[in-house]
């Protein structure tokens, strides 16, 4: 009534809603109560963060954030809130790979088996293709992520698929620091990753070439994984008309968001680059 009572008479409000005017007046001339007043500037804290998050966390992240940031509430409150207020993780859509293996070149075996288990940096790197719809047509994205910190430490552009997509992104991540002897490079089993381009680097840099098995997509779980979140927390929503648009966009996602704030419940939810930075601090 009091959000409408600029619009309609009181009268007519209190006759709809079936309430007295005497009771109605009375209310408002209450005080807000200790427990209202806490939950407004909870709620305040909440939107902050759900927006903070592009509107991705749900009432669980949004809840160890806010106890990260020294409050302290319930989960359940936390849920009740951002549900009275309408606030909801937004869902990614179910996202299928397609990888043409249909080809002579290099395939190696399974090295990294599953271990996806996180830990210290440099044991393990995954790579994956993706593609972007622009109003310009398709372009393709190769990423390459560190197993153990979940970091995207390379990635590049092409309107082709070729295998300089691969490799660039595979330079840029093995230029931001040196791997362990014998670390794992794994992939799926497309062409890109069979060339030769790509299996010279390989061997130069001294890794251990590893791929999934023929159709088994939960053998690069982690990139799957993240090319899922990419696409649910950006790529879905978006409506890019030039590839520039949509580098720049993917680019401040990963840089910005994914690598430097997004908690990770793998991770304890901590972003790629404080856990990172926790195994620096424990070395020094």
């Amino acid at each position: 009534m009091r959000r409408h009572e600029d619009e309609f008479r009181i009268r007519s409000l209190c006759r709809v809603l079936r309430v007295t005017r005497a009771g109605y007046y009375a209310w408002r001339g209450r005080c807000a109560s200790a427990r209202s007043v806490t939950d407004a500037q909870l709620l305040a804290e909440i939107r902050a963060i759900h927006q903070h998050s592009r509107r991705t966390y749900g009432s669980p992240r949004v809840w160890r954030y806010l106890q990260r940031q020294g409050y302290r509430v319930s989960e359940k409150r936390v849920a009740r809130l951002m549900a009275q207020d309408g606030l909801r993780a937004k869902r990614s859509k179910r996202f299928r790979v397609t990888t043409d293996s249909r080809h002579t070149k290099v395939v190696h075996g399974n090295v990294l088996a599953r271990d996806f288990a996180v830990g210290p940096p440099g044991r393990a790197l995954g790579g994956d293709i993706t593609y972007l719809w622009t109003g310009e047509g398709w372009l393709y994205l190769a990423v390459v992520l560190e197993i153990g910190s979940r970091r995207v430490m390379g990635w590049s552009f092409r309107t082709t698929l070729e295998a300089s997509l691969v490799t660039a992104a595979l330079d840029m991540a093995l230029g931001v620091r040196p791997l362990r002897p014998g670390a794992i490079c794994h992939s799926d089993r497309g062409s890109q990753y069979g060339s030769e381009d790509v299996q010279a680097m390989i061997e130069r840099y001294h890794l251990r070439g590893s791929m999934s098995r023929k159709g088994n997509c939960w053998d690069n779980a982690v990139v799957e994984s993240f090319f899922a979140t990419l696409k649910g927390e950006l790529v879905d929503d978006a409506r890019w008309m030039t590839r520039v648009e949509a580098k720049s966009a993917v680019v401040v996602w990963i840089e910005g968001w994914y690598n430097r704030e997004r908690m990770h419940s793998s991770l304890g939810d901590i972003s790629p680059l404080e856990f990172e930075s926790q195994f620096v601090a424990e070395t020094m």
